[in-house]
């Protein structure tokens, strides 16, 4: 069985000891980058590899130009995945101890180079811990593989699509920040508050319960079809402040059932980066 969208612990446990399954750590904190790597290094599940959200995930930030954590070139993250031990016939795990929020840009970067057989662990590492089961620590590694990317262009939507579609009725663009930052309110991050004019909001934290595992499918696709309506999956764009957290927004979408969503990359941080496009308080 192949999992795509989430799996429990449970589930991860029993196959713990498979080969064919890869297993990354992407635990991370904007206010210490470090945190995540150093957290790693002390427990992590058996066998996890871990991605630098900075280093692994994201390219170098083009100042004024680029969003906070633009995508890595085709190429380099190709190379990343092979040096995990990744290839088509690998299944992937990725994990954080956020809900999800890093985990889910792991999950939707390795559907954009064309490999379906990657799920978010339910609840991340608090989750596993809960259960019980076993821990390592220190670097591990796995024995390299080829990863051939067949990149999917169409999950991803660049400012220009989202300059087009941002008030067109035909389409939806979703923002997935906190609802005070989509209002302007305790911007602590960009240097410019507010929101895409035309954007709604539907903040990715909302997908979780209390215990931070994600909602039912049924409530997911409830929360999301109330919003996007008739509109076709492949004309709503998600967007956040620098393009992770709204992966968990599509994330929750697959989840659902409602089929894939857009991700538009640099996000708010990007957007802000050009003092002629509109901004909505």
């Amino acid at each position: 069985m192949a999992y795509a969208t989430l799996i429990t612990s449970e589930e991860l446990h029993y196959h713990g000891n498979d080969p064919a399954w890869a297993v990354v750590d992407c635990r991370f904190s904007l206010g210490d980058s470090e945190l995540g790597r150093r957290s790693y290094l002390e427990a992590h599940v058996p066998g996890a590899v871990y991605a630098h959200l900075d280093e692994d995930l994201s390219a170098p930030v083009v100042p004024g130009k680029t969003g906070r954590h633009p995508l890595p070139s085709v190429a380099a993250f190709a190379h990343a995945l092979s040096g995990w031990g990744i290839d088509q016939h690998v299944q992937v795990v990725a994990y954080d101890d956020s809900g999800g929020s890093i985990a889910a840009r792991l999950w939707w970067m390795i559907r954009w180079m064309g490999h379906d057989m990657v799920a978010v662990l339910d609840g991340g590492f608090p989750a596993w811990l809960a259960r019980g089961f076993e821990t390592r620590s220190g670097v591990q590694s796995r024995p390299r593989r080829e990863f051939e990317p067949r990149v999917r262009p169409a999950l991803v939507a660049d400012v220009g699509v989202v300059e087009r579609i941002r008030s067109d009725a035909a389409h939806r663009l979703i923002d997935a920040r906190g609802a005070d930052r989509y209002r302007g309110e305790n911007e602590t991050i960009d240097p410019v508050a507010g929101h895409i004019p035309g954007a709604i909001s539907l903040p990715y934290a909302d997908n979780l319960r209390k215990d931070g595992t994600f909602r039912p499918p049924e409530e997911l696709r409830a929360r999301f079809a109330s919003q996007i309506g008739d509109v076709p999956l492949d004309k709503v764009v998600c967007y956040c402040g620098s393009g992770v957290t709204a992966a968990h927004d599509l994330l929750a979408m697959a989840h659902g059932g409602l089929g894939d969503a857009r991700l538009y990359p640099g996000s708010w941080s990007e957007w802000i980066t050009d003092p002629a496009r509109p901004v909505a308080p």
